[in-house]
């Protein structure tokens, strides 16, 4: 945790809900550290061929920003309200009811009113009074509308990247208006002038040199997961080696490259190649990594509609020059709401792969005809529900948990109920958080699209604090321990909100728990889970 970053009851004091003395549009822009991201790095924004590659920083009064900029915005703005319905009627159809205002956990945890999402995409909407409406040209400001200046574009930069696309919101309107996708839609403006965050614009970057967001290099992926083999030996006196790029294999299966290079969520790696190899030791399944789509993740999705259809065009590329039947899925969080709710739109049926059909139980994933891709936990509850899996629950009895509803699977995919039967399955102790926090209402984590940086602590923990206060009362109430995900930023983002907020729950993995209470065929006495801690009642047998 930052130095800077405010202690959790200086933060909470400093939140005020009560009605602004000025109209929003007299309040100027106060961009502060702790607050925002870094810039973009100008070699990553050029390398996806993105314009005005330079050095900038948000602190400064110059952006270095082309002499046209405010022409180069009212076109991009005029082309996209031609090419995409739902922007115009996004922008015309909101009342200012203000139903979604204390929905989003970046308002609830700063009290600033432009983080209310009616107040943030009013932010854009202003400009469009002005420049695309006739009664905002009459009426002006009596009507809503600004005209662009350079305050207003910062104003737009600062909150666009103090929004996580969560959709919290859109839940709540009555009238159906999706304001992540005014997010994106402003993002995608911003981008016309090279302005984006180094959060996004690197691991995109990377994704489209290396296949995925951390730039590691094919042997390195393999490199680290045979490290893991050798973890994993020590555990279980099993060595659960893995294939790599396999042609012909039944299943690819992709993950978030998080899973493979921080904790926590390196031991949900480890959770999927115990459960690959029991599956291969048990019923013959072949299951194959690819070193070059080693990437579950979208950071295309924070970025534009474009990089997000390249990026996930290279899974079902690597599927079909692998000649695999069909795509298992790590747990990961936009890649499934990029899947489930844009691919078919974007990059089309995988016609060329197969229905995905489970060979172990028999069952058709009829959600997945169009995609071809399942997620884990789907895949991992039938195996269960089937007695496919030999499973020991009193291994996570040392474990009290409550589970996140991870945004994107659940708003975005509509998984609710499987991440929930497998932990039940695996584990004997289990807890919800209160219903309106849950399912379909889920808070996020705080650090979703492209925000879980190092330098915009304040805004993460803020935004992480509905979240957290859900688990304190579980924790508090119940004795919770460990908060379970299915989600690769909420693994690395949780963390530190728990440490911050709630310090004596640590953050999990689903399939983590899966391992530990999973028998392989041939294990030595388990006496260590996946994180080499002594199993309940194994703590002398450590020693």
């Amino acid at each position: 945790m930052a130095d800077e970053t405010p202690k959790p009851q200086e933060l909470l004091d400093r939140i005020a809900y009560q009605p602004p003395a000025k109209h929003w549009m007299d309040v100027p822009v106060n961009i502060r550290k702790g607050m925002y991201c870094y810039a973009s790095n100008p070699k990553s924004v050029e390398y996806l061929s993105m314009p005005n590659a330079r050095p900038w920083n948000p602190l400064e009064d110059d952006w270095q920003l082309p002499e046209n900029w405010q022409q180069i915005l009212h076109e991009g703005f005029k082309e996209r309200l031609e090419k995409f319905r739902s922007i115009k009627v996004f922008m015309d159809i909101c009342v200012r009811c203000g139903a979604c205002a204390d929905k989003c956990h970046f308002f609830i945890g700063t009290g600033d009113p432009k983080n209310m999402p009616v107040l943030r995409a009013e932010l854009l909407r202003s400009v469009y009074r002005n420049d695309f409406t006739a009664l905002g040209k009459v009426l002006g400001r009596l009507n809503g509308a600004r005209p662009m200046t350079l305050d207003v574009l910062k104003e737009w930069w600062y909150y666009l990247f103090q929004c996580t696309e969560c959709r919290r919101c859109s839940l709540f309107c009555p009238y159906g208006i999706d304001t992540a996708e005014i997010t994106i839609f402003g993002r995608e403006l911003l981008n016309l002038l090279g302005l984006n965050i180094d959060w996004v614009a690197t691991p995109v970057a990377n994704c489209y040199r290396t296949g995925n967001h951390l730039g590691i290099q094919p042997h390195a992926f393999k490199d680290m997961l045979d490290f893991f083999v050798d973890d994993i030996e020590e555990i279980t006196g099993l060595r659960c080696e893995q294939t790599f790029n396999e042609k012909g294999a039944d299943i690819l299966f992709i993950t978030p490259s998080g899973d493979v290079f921080a904790d926590p969520g390196t031991y949900t790696c480890m959770g999927y190649m115990m459960l690959f190899h029991y599956l291969k030791e048990k019923y013959g399944l072949k299951v194959t990594w690819s070193t070059y789509a080693s990437e579950g993740g979208n950071f295309g999705f924070f970025t534009s509609h474009e990089t997000m259809k390249r990026l996930n065009a290279k899974m079902y590329l690597e599927a079909r020059r692998l000649g695999v039947k069909w795509i298992l899925g790590g747990e990961c969080g936009h890649m499934w709401r990029v899947i489930n709710q844009y691919m078919d739109t974007m990059n089309g049926p995988a016609d060329f792969l197969e229905t995905p059909v489970n060979p172990i139980t028999g069952t058709v994933y009829q959600n997945a005809a169009s995609t071809k891709m399942v997620h884990i936990s789907e895949f991992t509850a039938d195996l269960i529900r089937h007695g496919k899996l030999e499973l020991d629950p009193s291994r996570n009895d040392n474990k009290i948990i409550t589970f996140h509803d991870s945004c994107n699977p659940a708003r975005g995919m509509g998984m609710f109920e499987e991440p929930r039967y497998v932990i039940k399955s695996v584990a004997n102790h289990f807890y919800e958080m209160p219903a309106n926090t849950i399912r379909e209402q889920t808070f996020c984590c705080g650090s979703g699209a492209g925000l879980n940086a190092g330098e915009n602590m304040e805004l993460r923990m803020a935004g992480g604090l509905p979240r957290a206060n859900a688990v304190k009362y579980v924790h508090e109430t119940f004795g919770v321990n460990m908060l379970a995900c299915v989600c690769a930023i909420d693994r690395a983002a949780l963390p530190a909100s728990m440490e911050y907020w709630v310090p004596e729950v640590d953050v999990t993995g689903v399939t983590e728990l899966v391992a530990n209470a999973l028998i392989l065929p041939g294990e030595q006495e388990r006496t260590m889970d996946l994180r080499s801690e002594p199993l309940p009642g194994m703590e002398e047998a450590d020693e």
